[in-house]
């Protein structure tokens, strides 16, 4: 019979990003400046802005936005609450149909100020809906406000950010991110140390959000130490990235291509992990061709963001980077 004593211990199946989600603007992690400026706007909520929060991934944007909610709308806030990802329904017609269609004034309860409408990853939406939203914006302002997420501010036209009160949201420092996952570890009772912890927080790139994922997916397997985070980070395999741009450059396109299926397939690599592992590799191998060669794997860096097919892009890739090496 096993040793339960030493299994690891069983994780739960409620995701950790949201049960340790603030409920409350105070408690966001390193943003005091933003959460002091908005207590500021509180103290007359009925002449609240719209909102533009700006800032890299995972330093609590959506979060932020979460929080005013609740805080202004109480107990009903799911009721007057629209929350939808711009990046999923990016088109004039989401526009149109669901923010339009919510943001009317038919049903709004006298106990609440206005109906909150929250665009996660607005920078995603096209021109156009932009435009139409812009109207819209100006039609509802009595009675619905809208917060506008973004990871990139300059993509955000500039008749939406000439309405909001704007918010730049900082990087969350190392210190900070790995003083709350071990408040995690403490509460979940997951074993850690210092490098474990470390290591999350090197990979995840000051994304909390990120961070507290990939703790949890480590925890799964006993203690959060180095070496079980770069099982679940996948970064035991980063240098094979590296052999990948060799082959490539090698003129071994078909060999340099099975490699990169293997990574991203077998095992679980993101293209967009590949491409930045093969540009971290790019500066060891020594290349004259230095400079050539980041600039490929930033063109097809782009050209996947921008929703081309992965496959055959990562393969064009490898193809073009064959060329310089001949």
């Amino acid at each position: 019979m096993r040793d339960q004593a030493n299994l690891p211990m069983p994780i739960s199946n409620v995701m950790w990003v949201e049960k340790y989600r603030p409920n409350k603007l105070s408690d966001l992690v390193n943003q005091k400046d933003v959460v002091g400026s908005l207590k500021q706007l509180f103290k007359n909520t009925s002449e609240l802005p719209h909102l533009l929060f700006s800032g890299s991934a995972g330093v609590g944007k959506t979060t932020a936005a979460l929080c005013i909610t609740k805080e202004i709308l109480g107990d009903v806030w799911k009721d007057y609450t629209l929350e939808l990802n711009a990046s999923d329904e990016r088109g004039i017609n989401m526009v149109r149909e669901r923010v339009k269609k919510f943001s009317r004034y038919a049903g709004l309860d006298g106990r609440i100020p206005f109906k909150i409408i929250i665009l996660d990853e607005a920078d995603e939406m096209t021109s156009d809906a932009q435009t139409a939203l812009r109207r819209i914006v100006e039609d509802t302002a009595k009675y619905c406000r809208f917060i506008f997420i973004a990871n990139n501010i300059s993509k955000i036209i500039a008749p939406i950010q000439s309405r909001c009160a704007v918010f730049k949201f900082t990087t969350i420092s190392e210190q900070e991110v790995i003083s709350y996952l071990k408040e995690i570890c403490k509460k979940e009772n997951v074993k850690f140390d210092e490098k474990g912890l470390e290591t999350i927080n090197s990979y995840a790139e000051g994304d909390l959000r990120h961070s507290i994922n990939m703790l949890q997916a480590t925890a799964s397997l006993g203690t959060v130490n180095e070496s079980n985070v770069k099982k679940t980070a996948g970064l035991t395999k980063t240098k094979d990235a590296g052999q990948v741009l060799k082959l490539a450059l090698a003129g071994k396109i078909t060999e340099a291509r099975n490699k990169m299926i293997e990574l991203i397939k077998v095992y679980g690599m993101s293209e967009s992990d590949f491409l930045k592992y093969m540009n971290r590799e790019s500066y060891k191998i020594k290349n004259v061709k230095l400079s050539e060669i980041l600039e490929i794997i930033a063109k097809y860096d782009y050209r996947v963001i921008v929703g081309a097919n992965p496959e055959i892009q990562l393969s064009a890739l490898l193809a073009e980077l064959g060329k310089i090496g001949k």
